[in-house]
């Protein structure tokens, strides 16, 4: 069983978001899947197999961290359409069967993938107390992000005080189904990006996540609405890093990044 280690949201090895990727005939048991995620122990590994050509989807895909299977992950789709591009299992856009609905992913000639993503529905809700205890820092609003991302989005003050949060993780998991993302304007929007975020999960076993695109379909309302903006770059400021080019578009937001493979071998086991 092939195996491959792809870095998602960047151009450089050992940046952005790691996944696990592996492209089966079919999916075997769940006890399989968790049993793999957990030997390869980063954020998500995606699993995915060829469906038949008269369905509505090409590739049916599915995500687990090392704790859980998620209904959406962004980077781990980038990861896996980046593998079906680059080893010719696909060519062209790839529709994927997943739990949140068929996703699209588009790759480009220039070497980035466009995925196509159901916008987060943002809910405006009271700053619950403890949070900014949690956290570090005083939120200055809040919002639920709906049942396919399943966060609290808060926004702080500004981008030293997103990049200088030290969260107590296990006080975080209180806040909502996954966790928190934290968000703040840009301080230069003219370093390439508009807004930053970091986005912290222990509910699904990931204390801080590096680059995370299911959050970008809530960040992207977010920050259009307060930027006046369709397109935006959103910076997720972990200490991997990574770039999220974000299009609101209604009720589906555009999520574009680069990936680059960094590890393919064979799962023996």
């Amino acid at each position: 069983m092939r195996i491959r280690i792809v870095d998602a949201f960047t151009d450089r090895p050992f940046s952005g978001n790691p996944a696990g990727v592996l492209l089966l005939d079919s999916f075997p048991d769940d006890a399989r899947l968790r049993n793999v995620a957990r030997e390869v122990n980063h954020p998500e590994t995606a699993f995915a197999h060829p469906l038949p050509g008269d369905g509505e989807a090409d590739w049916a895909l599915r995500w687990f961290t090392p704790a859980t299977e998620v209904a959406m992950c962004g980077h781990a789709t980038l990861a896996t359409a980046h593998v079906l591009a680059t080893t010719g299992a696909h060519n062209g856009p790839v529709r994927f069967a997943t739990l949140s609905g068929v996703l699209v992913a588009t790759p480009h000639q220039d070497g980035t993938i466009t995925l196509d993503f159901p916008t987060a529905p943002l809910t405006p809700a009271d700053v619950p107390d403890g949070v900014a205890d949690a956290l570090g820092a005083e939120p200055l609003t809040a919002f639920d992000t709906g049942p396919n991302v399943g966060d609290l989005l808060v926004e702080l003050p500004d981008e030293r005080t997103v990049l200088g949060l030290a969260p107590d993780f296990r006080a975080l998991g209180r806040y909502s189904r996954r966790g928190v993302i934290a968000t703040a304007r840009a301080q230069d929007p003219g370093r390439g990006h508009d807004y930053v975020s970091r986005c912290f999960f222990p509910n699904v076993g990931i204390d801080e996540d590096h680059v995370t695109g299911s959050a970008h379909t809530a960040l992207a309302p977010f920050w259009s609405e307060r930027l006046g903006r369709p397109a935006l770059t959103g910076l997720q400021a972990s200490p991997r890093a990574g770039l999220v080019r974000t299009e609101l578009r209604g009720d589906r937001t555009l999520l574009t990044g680069r990936a680059v493979t960094v590890i393919e071998g064979e799962l023996l086991a």
